[in-house]
């Protein structure tokens, strides 16, 4: 408590401080010609920043830079304290989300959030799940294919969480692997897959971040999803993980804290103090009996028409003779709202045709799908509006200005994914560091870029590069921070001690974050080949696994007289 209150009266303080300062610029010049572009611009996303950092409330942290940057902008008075309060709402906010493009993106996620919700409730998820685990026998084998459920789940962070830890939990329990583990393969693979996939409720929000840091680049005109598009060889962190996951789960090794986890579950096999797994049996009988299940096709009917429906609005909407031209050209926001619409009316025909649910629980389920986009949504409206305070103050100007001349272009990927990861880390908030992060980070590399005269392609380079930078980073610090919500319903899908699964996670998570910071460096830096440095990276993840890692043999853990009857299991 002291510490909160210390922290926000310093940040009192340097709002105090801005305001004497807007003052006695007001008293002397122009308010507009005194703040914009000046170093009291950068104050409002700081401000952010510091509330997020210390009070874990992303909402409240940037609602107040929103506010801040109103009253910079407006009038510098004691009245214009409480005027700036309500033009934060009418003048950004509301503002803001009224653009056609970014209410696209508003829409697209809460038709996406609805399908999810009618196809979990009607079983199909897990119809899908159980019908790929079903020849599952051994300890490798579970863990493989508890990883690569990301894939099948591949549209929403917190859909695969919450369908794949408590659809396999079970299996993993009886196959004795640890939940530890069980946290980990299902946390690591739901959003580094969202980010990278083609469509996925992550993919709206990322389109909709890149298109308002352009809107102050009048001279940048490619598409927001084609930036996306290109920026993806450079997401090493996501690529990375994913092998990771994949790789230490076929080989059956592991290292550091998730080695003493396995270490402790075998242990516990003949010691029932040790054995967390009773502690839950109870609520995970219950939870079996709650859940529905139905045939695959009624969750793989819908997504594949998601997929397919998004692809064909890029194709319609766009125009060209390769397909890098037509999504170059594309309409991808109504591209993405048509498949999402199309698949929320494909799943709620299937679910309502086979009188899975009737009709008051088909919509019920999903208007809990949406509801579970509420808090994003706002993010992103919000983040939105302290996009719009930081093009009216200039802030991309001043520091252009600042660091336009002494900031390597080549070094700004690097440093925004160490800088992205410890924002996520202290907020918990992969897309409150997107929204806070991504209105900065473009304008200013294709400044510096521009103005160091680099060559065109190369400024590109840099800013695709950036632009993956802020999302890796942001997953880096969201699955190393014991206060992300990903982290925490890991846990909870899993029934996975939250302390433990942090803990587990993070020397993987780690190594992974070194590798991507070393492969940004030689990507841009060095200028190595991107088809160079996934598969020296691919084998420098088998070199780690196999040099560090260890497959205990549970033999060495059963006490004297007792039968070990797990070894078959392990794979």
């Amino acid at each position: 408590m002291k510490k909160k209150i210390a922290a926000l009266t310093g940040v009192g303080i340097i709002l105090i401080l801005a305001s004497q300062v807007a003052w006695a610029d007001a008293q002397t010049a122009e308010a507009s010609s005194g703040i914009i572009g000046s170093w009291i611009s950068i104050l409002p996303p700081l401000i952010a920043i510091g509330i997020a950092l210390a009070f874990r409330q992303v909402l409240f942290a940037l609602f107040l830079g929103i506010w801040m940057g109103a009253f910079l902008v407006g009038d510098l008075t004691f009245g214009g304290i409480f005027n700036s309060f309500f033009d934060a709402l009418s003048g950004y906010i509301v503002p803001g989300v009224s653009d056609p493009d970014r209410m696209s993106i508003v829409v697209f996620s809460i038709l996406i959030g609805g399908m999810v919700g009618v196809i979990t409730d009607n079983g199909g998820t897990r119809g899908v799940i159980k019908g790929i685990t079903r020849f599952v026998r051994t300890k490798v084998q579970g863990m493989v294919v508890t990883s690569l459920m990301g894939f099948v789940v591949f549209f929403d962070d917190y859909a695969n969480t919450m369908v794949v830890g408590n659809t396999m939990r079970p299996l993993t329990d009886k196959l004795r692997i640890s939940r530890a583990k069980l946290a980990y393969l299902v946390d690591a693979t739901a959003a580094p897959i969202a980010t990278v996939a083609l469509v996925s409720t992550w993919i709206g929000a990322m389109v909709g971040f890149i298109a308002t840091a352009q809107a102050g680049m009048p001279d940048f005109n490619e598409a927001a999803y084609s930036v996306f598009i290109n920026s993806l060889p450079y997401n090493f962190y996501a690529f990375f993980t994913i092998l990771f996951v994949i790789l230490i789960a076929f080989s059956g090794r592991d290292f550091g804290t998730m080695l003493k986890a396995r270490i402790t579950l075998y242990k516990a096999k003949h010691d029932s103090k040790l054995d967390k797994y009773n502690l839950y049996k109870d609520k995970i009988e219950e939870d079996e009996e709650k859940k529905s299940e139905s045939h695959w096709a009624n969750a793989a009917i819908p997504i594949l028409t998601l997929v397919f429906g998004t692809i064909i609005g890029l194709f319609v909407t766009g125009e060209g003779d390769s397909i890098q031209a037509i999504i170059e050209t594309a309409n991808s926001y109504d591209a993405l709202l048509w498949g999402s619409l199309a698949s929320v009316v494909v799943a709620i025909a299937m679910t309502l045709s086979q009188k899975l649910l009737d009709v008051e629980k088909t919509l019920e389920g999903m208007m809990n799908g949406m509801h579970v986009m509420f808090d994003g949504v706002l993010i992103l409206v919000l983040a939105w509006a302290l996009s719009d305070v930081t093009v009216a103050l200039g802030t991309a100007d001043y520091l252009v200005s600042v660091f336009g001349e002494t900031l390597n272009p080549y070094w700004m990927p690097a440093i925004v994914l160490v800088l992205s990861a410890l924002t996520a880390f202290a907020t918990g908030s992969s897309w409150g560091t997107m929204g806070i992060l991504m209105p900065l980070v473009v304008p200013l590399g294709w400044e510096i870029g521009t103005s160091t005269g680099i060559p065109t392609e190369m400024t590109l380079e840099v800013i695709y590069a950036s632009v993956s930078a802020v999302l890796a980073g942001s997953v880096w610090g969201d699955h190393c921070s014991p206060i992300s919500d990903t982290t925490i319903l890991s846990s909870i899908a899993t029934q996975c001690d939250h302390v433990e699964h942090v803990n587990t996670q993070l020397p993987y998570a780690m190594v992974v974050g070194g590798l991507s910071i070393l492969a940004m460096i030689s990507a841009l830096v060095l200028n190595i080949s991107v088809w160079i440095i996934y598969p020296v990276g691919i084998a420098a993840i088998i070199a780690i696994i196999y040099k560090f890692g260890k497959i205990p043999d549970p033999e060495e853990y059963t006490p004297e007289g007792k039968e070990a009857t797990i070894t078959s299991l392990d794979g």
